[in-house]
């Protein structure tokens, strides 16, 4: 039996391989780098483990875990509690971006890209990640993320880019005023989720002339900013909800740049469960 987690910020996909089966389950999400080596166990222990009841965790032979934050000394937290847990398995810790790229490209060269509520892309040869430039976050950089469109579409309106009714519905939609997008953006914590929460709203308008002009602007930055280092002849193939729900702006942008689209897939647990099944 396998299991393999792709673990983001807020939630972790598990699935459960057998001979007979796959199953997929949820739990909260897993960073090392972020969480303390309790939080974690307290995850697994009373999250996972209660989940897996119906299986002997004996019969488990390989893990696979793919998730955000784990660099290689933080992986060694997640390792050590799963290897505890699950005595007779091999475990192995690969960042997220190991896990779009076997989950886009399997054993094909090609670029893959992370588009949700932060960014992330490399080159991926078929085996290894050759070429990867630093997403840098969401105050430097992700450009083309859930957080990037939002802090664009909110600069955008306070400054007058775009047009007063974009700015009037999303403040009547979510219930803001100037003071609650300052707190929220500069004093409260995980502005990035406040501003990729906005995201909905854009995908809602993205068929306004003045929405589609900025989206393609923002993906424009992206494909400049990050994709410009690595080989054009790839294909370039994308993962997350922001790539998911806004691909035709994406591939209409591409086009335009010089670039061939590969895939696009909303969640990477399922392509991975084709890479290690092979």
């Amino acid at each position: 039996m396998i299991l393999i987690a792709d673990s983001g910020a807020t939630k972790t996909d598990w699935m459960i391989i057998s001979e007979k089966s796959e199953t997929e389950i949820n739990t909260q999400g897993i960073n090392p780098f972020h969480q303390t080596r309790e939080k974690i166990e307290n995850i697994i222990s009373n999250e996972l483990i209660p989940k897996l009841k119906c299986y002997n965790i004996k019969d488990f032979e390989e893990i696979y875990f793919y998730g955000a934050g784990c660099l290689p000394e933080p992986s060694i937290v997640i390792k050590g509690i799963m290897e505890r847990h699950f005595t007779n398995a091999k475990v192995e810790i690969y960042t997220d971006l190991m896990g779009a790229a076997r989950a886009l490209c399997k054993n094909t060269p090609g670029i893959a890209c992370i588009l949700g509520t932060g960014a992330n892309s490399c080159e991926y040869d078929g085996k290894c990640i050759v070429n990867n430039v630093s997403p840098l976050g969401y105050i430097l950089g992700d450009e083309g993320s859930g957080a990037y469109l939002g802090k664009r579409f909110i600069g955008d309106c306070l400054k007058g880019q775009l047009p007063s009714y974009l700015k009037n519905g999303l403040y009547d939609e979510y219930r803001l005023t100037d003071k609650d997008i300052l707190d929220k953006v500069y004093r409260e914590p995980q502005a990035n989720r406040f501003l990729a929460s906005i995201a909905p709203y854009i995908h809602k308008h993205r068929t306004d002339d003045k929405v589609r002009i900025f989206l393609k602007d923002c993906f424009r930055e992206f494909f400049k900013r990050n994709l410009s280092a690595y080989s054009k002849e790839l294909q370039v193939s994308f993962t997350g909800s922001i790539a998911w729900f806004f691909q035709d702006e994406i591939k209409e942008t591409a086009k335009e740049l010089g670039y061939e689209t590969g895939i696009f897939i909303k969640n990477p647990i399922n392509g991975l469960a084709e890479f290690h099944c092979k």
